[in-house]
């Protein structure tokens, strides 16, 4: 995934850019950088952060970076924001999204005039590639329409000139751009929350497609929102922060929402009521209140020395590293029916090893609800699940035992999607016997959407139910 930041103000912006970019420290593990512009022109500064916070790496450039605008990015992937010098003039990018269909357009459209920086894994820099594209057309606005229409998957990105600051929402809305004002100053970022303790109050979310620019002053919208909007649902189930709010809709709230719903289908009696620390606590909180079953905390997570998630490339470490962030709370395990209440199941490997080890701690047994349905398809619009082929999804795996093959049909998966069949029934048990778990239900995909309480028909539930 990844975040972004932007401000235009008529002081110094750094102190906001920094903080507001922070806040989204979130979203992505490996990059960040920032970019602005003053009296001394352009400035950047990008560095890894792998292995420590967004705060320490970027506390020298907070104080030798000098602009009244500028604009910062977390980011999973590629190193950015980028500089870049075109008959536009020079300006700052960066994006959020995925593109799929990179390959062919630079085959056929860029090919023969542009050059591209190759990142560390081969592949070719998005945010680089957004800006040729960009670069192919008169002017920014046309430059940033064209890129939108053109990029297969998702784009929304900050854009900054030395005149203002270009803010545009991927066509489809899969990811949020959101607007600030305070007195003297304007700021855009994928998380609202992020600019509320600087001072700004919200002043609107971007639509589908809607590009605006701005300045410290004012917001002139360049291009209208469009109707159709597939915002991506696992922003409220997993990835948002729980201050944050999309559409209007609290992620806190839907999450107490749906936990609430799959308590009012649960049989099981426990004693008491856990989530996975951090995503899976206020689906649990929901659980229990509904329920009347005690909420209890007996796994907490480490984090004075956590501060990224640091990951060997060996996957026997990684499931180590992992599983070393949570910590037991015996008395609390000890001779308990515990219900485990996660955001989701992907692989299995952590949850597993989390069950047995609630097992080993004195757990008489161990249910596990995911707050969503099973993971069937791997996302084709967001850099979260880019890394996850789907035979690498624990329910993909299962469908293909179930089958006999890795050859399986639209029309046989739909079964397997669908709460009410057989098939989802055995895929469900074979799930949870494989993982160990006392019983497994999945969240129902209705029963998330009804949380959420916006029109389904504006909600991506893709990685569910392969319906674009």
């Amino acid at each position: 995934m990844g975040g972004f930041f932007g401000v235009a103000s008529r002081e110094d912006c750094v102190f906001d850019l920094f903080f507001g970019t922070d806040y989204h420290s979130h979203l992505g593990t490996r990059r960040a950088g920032m970019a602005v512009y003053g009296e001394n022109g352009f400035e950047k500064a990008i560095h890894s952060i792998e292995n420590s916070p967004f705060r320490t790496k970027f506390d020298k450039d907070a104080n030798s970076l000098k602009g009244t605008m500028g604009i910062g990015c977390i980011s999973d992937f590629e190193a950015q924001p980028i500089l870049v010098r075109s008959h536009h003039g020079t300006f700052a990018i960066t994006t959020v999204g995925k593109i799929n269909n990179a390959d062919e357009i630079v085959e056929k459209i860029l090919k023969n005039n542009t050059h591209f920086f190759e990142m560390s894994n081969g592949e070719i820099n998005p945010t680089e590639l957004v800006a040729s594209i960009i670069n192919q057309k008169e002017n920014l606005i046309e430059g940033i329409r064209y890129a939108q229409e053109l990029v297969e998957g998702s784009l929304s990105l900050l854009l900054l000139t030395s005149k203002g600051i270009y803010a545009a929402r991927d066509r489809y809305g899969r990811t949020p751009v959101a607007l600030g004002k305070k007195d003297g100053a304007v700021c855009a970022c994928f998380e609202s929350f992020s600019f509320l303790n600087l001072g700004y109050s919200p002043l609107k979310e971007l639509g589908p497609g809607e590009i605006v620019v701005f300045d410290s002053e004012s917001v002139h919208t360049l291009a209208a929102a469009g109707t159709e909007m597939k915002i991506c649902t696992f922003l409220w189930v997993y990835y948002g922060y729980p201050s944050s709010s999309y559409e209007g809709i609290s992620v806190e709230k839907m999450r107490y929402r749906c936990g609430e719903l799959m308590a009012k289908r649960d049989s099981i009696k426990p004693d008491v009521v856990a989530g996975v620390p951090d995503s899976g606590t206020a689906h649990a909180v929901g659980y229990a209140n509904a329920s009347g079953v005690p909420f209890s905390r007996p796994l907490i997570k480490y984090t004075p020395t956590w501060p990224r998630s640091f990951m060997p490339t060996i996957q026997s470490r990684r499931d180590l590293i992992a599983k070393m962030k949570l910590i037991a709370v015996k008395d609390l395990i000890k001779e308990q029916r515990l219900l485990v209440i996660d955001d989701s199941i992907v692989r299995g490997t952590q949850l597993r090893e989390t069950a047995e080890f609630l097992m080993e701690s004195g757990a008489t047994e161990v249910h596990v609800r995911p707050a969503c349905p099973p993971l069937l398809f791997g996302c084709k619009y967001l850099n979260f699940s880019r890394s996850t082929s789907e035979m690498e999804l624990i329910a993909r795996r299962c469908i293909v035992e179930l089958e006999g093959t890795d050859q399986i049909s639209e029309e046989r998966l739909k079964k397997y999607a669908n709460p009410d069949t057989q098939e989802y029934a055995k895929m469900e048990e074979l799930i949870g016997k494989k993982l160990n778990f006392t019983t497994l239900r999945y969240n129902r995909l209705d029963d998330m959407l009804q949380s959420v309480g916006i029109e389904p028909c504006k909600l991506c539930t893709y990685c569910w139910n392969g319906e674009e």
